[in-house]
């Protein structure tokens, strides 16, 4: 089965998507000023590959309780 350059961009797509929804949802469990979740939403948006993992690894803030 191959894929069309379509099919595998509209794949990449969905799959960014997935990565930043996941950053996204452990900021949340962080304990962060606004300020800090901003610019840390920023890196996942703007560095589009890397940026979702390097917020994981960073863990910035404090776990929730």
């Amino acid at each position: 089965m191959l894929l069309s350059v379509e099919g595998l961009r509209l794949l990449l797509s969905i799959c960014l998507l997935g990565l930043v929804l996941i950053a996204a949802f452990f900021l949340r469990c962080r304990k962060l000023t606004m300020i800090e979740y901003l610019g840390w939403g920023m890196v996942v948006i703007f560095v589009p590959l890397l940026g979702p993992f390097l917020v994981i690894v960073a863990r910035p803030g404090r776990p929730r309780q």
